[in-house]
């Protein structure tokens, strides 16, 4: 019988790990049911807030599926109800007469609008608000560091 040694964390590793999890969960539920009484998900607010930074001029299909991480074919299906719900519209890329560009709506604007207000308010009051400032840049060295590389592979031993 082969026996396998078991690899654990070190307490503090599972503890840093596990909270990360733990936070992420309880802050990611709080504020989709912020924003569920505007019938809106997680992942179609997403998009909306990527075409919100975008502006009036849109954002790539293409990109906007990259962005969020997403296959072709799932980020179509998304993008087909938000746009059969009027919050986006598809246009052909100027240039390019195979891409097409997504837009937001007015009615899309106002939605964003409206969800943005919702998750400003539950994102101090579940995060920023219980973080000073050397919280938040201690925070944003961390993210900063465990960003991946431009081949996509988080660097070893960044700075």
């Amino acid at each position: 019988m082969l026996h396998m040694a078991t690899v654990e964390l070190r307490e503090l590793e599972y503890q840093a790990w596990n909270g990360f999890l733990v936070t992420h969960d309880r802050i990611w539920r709080e504020i989709e049911a912020g924003i569920a009484p505007l019938n809106v998900s997680m992942a179609e607010y997403s998009v909306l807030a990527l075409l919100g930074q975008a502006g009036r001029k849109g954002m790539r299909m293409s990109e906007l599926a990259q962005r969020r991480l997403m296959s072709t074919g799932g980020f179509t299906r998304l993008a087909d109800r938000l746009e059969h719900r009027g919050l986006i519209e598809r246009r052909p890329s100027p240039g390019d007469g195979r891409g097409f560009e997504a837009v937001l709506t007015r009615d899309g604007r106002a939605l964003l609008r409206k969800a943005w207000r919702q998750q400003y308010s539950d994102l101090h009051r579940l995060f920023f608000d219980r973080l000073d400032d050397e919280h938040l840049r201690n925070l944003a060295e961390v993210w900063a560091r465990l960003a991946p590389d431009d081949d996509g592979a988080l660097e070893e031993g960044a700075p």
